[in-house]
Formats: structure tokens, C-alpha cells, sequence
């Protein structure tokens, strides 16, 4: 588990070769808008976008530390 503060609009979820991806409408709550499967297949495709797109938002975020994580000290908690 990481935290970010990246401003982001999607939702992603990977395990293994697989994504979920949950895009957010403004306005609506997450469960409100639809949920994306997606199987990694041969080439970039949907999957290699959005599995980049995952990665590099990783790449950038802290791990979660909740005994040093103050309450509401970032956006996203």
C-alpha cells in the first residue's frame, strides 16, 4: 500500500496481469460509475497504458506508514 497526491480520476487496482479500473464522473461517487476488467494481452493496448500509468504514480508515491501518518496530513488519506 502507497499514498500519493496526485490528482487522479480513475481509480486503478493491479494484480498480477490484471486491472481494474474504475473512472470516476465528477459529481458521482466512485461505485456510481462503471468498472473496467482488463487482462494483459500481447502488446500495449488498454492494458500497457493504463499499467504505466499505474506504475509511474507508484513509482512517485510513499509507502504507508500509519504509526507516522498524522490525521488528514494529506489529501488523499
Amino acid at each position: 500500500m502507497r499514498l500519493h497526491d496526485t490528482t487522479l480520476y480513475t481509480s486503478l487496482f493491479r494484480y498480477d496481469d490484471n486491472l481494474l479500473i474504475n473512472p470516476h464522473v465528477w459529481g458521482q461517487p466512485a461505485s456510481a460509475n462503471p468498472l473496467l476488467h482488463l487482462n494483459k494481452a500481447d502488446g500495449m493496448g488498454w492494458f500497457g497504458n493504463y499499467a504505466q500509468s499505474f506504475e509511474a504514480v507508484w513509482a512517485g508515491a510513499r509507502p504507508w506508514t500509519p504509526d507516522q501518518e498524522g490525521t488528514a496530513a494529506h489529501g488523499q488519506d
